[in-house]
C-alpha cells in the first residue's frame, strides 16, 4: 500500500512535494542531511536510512541507488552510483554530475537540500569487487568516478590489494573527489598509483595512453566506468592487450544503441503473450508495440520495477517461449540472454507468441 512521506521543510520550486507525494511501490522515503558541492558541476547528496530501513539499503561498494522524484508533476526514475563506501560506517552518499539534457541530475544540482527527502530504492548493481587478492586497475572518466572512488577506498581500506586508477577530465575543474585522491594517493603511496588526464592539456584518451598506463601490470581485474568514446578506447585497449574479458568489469551510464528501433519491432506479428508472475499465469492479445512489462500491466498485475531504462535489472524475467528484442540492456551478458532472460522494460516480442516467467 503506497504511502504519504513526511513533509519537508523546505522544497524548492519545482521539487518534488514530500508533503504530497506518494511514495512509490518498492521505495523509501529517505532524509538529505547534506549536500557538498564536488564541483561547480557535481554534488553529493548525503542521506539518513530510517533505522527499519537500514538492512534493505545495506549495499556493497560501486552498486546504485534509483531515485523517483516529481518534478512539475511528473515522476522521473533514475540511477545513481553510490560514493560512499559501507565499511566505513558514514552515511549513505550518491555524486551526481549536472547533465546539458538532464532534467534530474539539473533539479538535484539547483535545488536538493538538507532536510528535503527523496524516495529511494533499495541498493543494486554487478558493478562490484571480486573475492581475488588481483591488483585492482581502474579507469574512470568524469562522473565514471562515483562508483570507483567508493570500490577503491575498499580496496586501498580493508584489502592488501594494490590498485591504480587512470582518471580522465576535461578540465582541472571538472575532477571530483581531486583532494579526496590526493590525500588516498599520500596515504597509500606504497601501493595506489593515481594517473590523471586532463583532455585540454593531452587531447582525449588515446589506446597508447591505456596501453602506457598498464605497463607492468601483472594479474589485475579491470574496472571501467565513463562516457561511452571513453569506456570503448579503454576496453578495445585492454582487450588488444591480451586482457581476458572475464577480468574487465564495466558499468555503462549511457544508453546502448538498440539492434532493432521500436517501430521496426512493433512491426513484428505477435499475436500472444503469456505471463507468469507471482503465481498466477496471463494469456492475453498482444499489443503492438508494447514491451513485455508494459502488456503485464495492461493485464492489472505488477511485475517489479525501477529505472525502466534497461540499466538496473529490477526487472528481469526468462522468456521461455519464442523471443524478444531488446531496445537497450546494460545489465544482462550474453550468456544470460542465451537462456532467454530479458529486462522486461526494454523487451518487445518478435516472434507470433511469447511466454514470458517471471522468477
Amino acid at each position: 500500500m503506497p504511502e504519504t512521506s513526511p513533509s519537508s521543510p523546505a522544497v524548492a520550486a519545482g521539487a518534488p512535494s514530500a508533503a504530497t507525494a506518494t511514495v512509490p511501490d518498492g521505495f523509501v522515503p529517505l532524509l538529505v542531511t547534506d549536500v557538498v558541492r564536488e564541483t561547480p558541476e557535481a554534488v553529493s547528496v548525503v542521506f539518513e536510512i530510517p533505522p527499519e530501513s537500514r538492512q534493505q539499503f545495506r549495499y556493497n561498494a560501486g552498486q546504485y541507488l534509483t531515485l523517483s522524484v516529481c518534478i512539475d508533476g511528473a515522476e522521473h526514475r533514475r540511477c545513481y552510483s553510490m560514493s560512499s563506501t559501507p565499511a566505513t560506517g558514514e552515511n549513505l552518499r550518491v555524486t551526481i554530475k549536472r547533465d546539458r539534457d538532464g532534467v534530474v541530475s539539473n533539479w538535484i544540482n539547483d535545488a536538493v537540500a538538507p532536510g528535503d527527502r527523496l524516495h529511494a530504492a533499495p541498493p543494486q548493481g554487478r558493478f562490484v569487487l571480486d573475492e581475488s587478492d588481483r591488483e585492482f586497475v581502474a579507469f574512470a572518466g568524469g562522473s565514471g568516478i562515483t562508483p570507483v572512488y567508493s570500490l577503491l577506498r575498499s580496496v586501498l581500506g580493508h584489502t592488501t590489494r594494490s590498485a591504480r586508477l587512470f582518471y580522465a577530465n576535461r578540465a582541472e575543474s571538472s575532477v571530483i573527489f581531486a583532494d579526496a585522491l590526493g590525500n588516498l594517493s599520500d596515504r597509500h603511496a606504497n601501493r595506489f598509483e593515481l594517473r590523471h588526464h586532463l583532455d585540454e592539456t593531452h587531447g582525449v584518451a588515446t589506446p597508447e595512453g591505456i596501453e602506457s598506463f598498464l605497463a607492468g601490470a601483472g594479474e589485475c581485474e579491470f574496472y571501467i566506468c565513463g562516457p561511452a568514446p571513453f569506456m570503448e578506447t579503454v576496453e578495445a585497449a585492454l582487450l588488444n592487450a591480451g586482457v581476458p574479458a572475464a577480468r574487465v568489469h564495466v558499468e555503462r551510464f549511457a544508453s546502448a544503441v538498440p539492434e532493432l528501433t521500436a517501430e521496426e519491432a512493433a512491426a513484428v506479428v505477435t499475436e500472444e503473450v503469456t505471463i507468469e508472475l507471482d503465481r498466477q499465469k496471463v494469456t492475453l492479445p498482444y499489443r503492438a508495440g508494447y514491451t513485455l512489462m508494459q502488456m503485464a500491466r495492461s493485464a492489472d498485475m505488477r511485475p517489479p520495477s525501477s529505472c525502466e531504462t534497461g540499466t538496473c535489472g529490477t526487472c528481469i524475467a526468462q522468456v521461455t517461449e519464442g523471443a524478444a528484442q531488446l531496445l537497450n540492456n546494460d545489465v544482462l551478458d550474453d550468456d544470460e540472454i542465451a537462456e532467454g532472460y530479458v529486462v522486461t522494460c526494454q523487451a518487445l516480442p518478435t516472434t507470433r507468441t511469447v511466454r514470458v516467467v517471471y522468477e
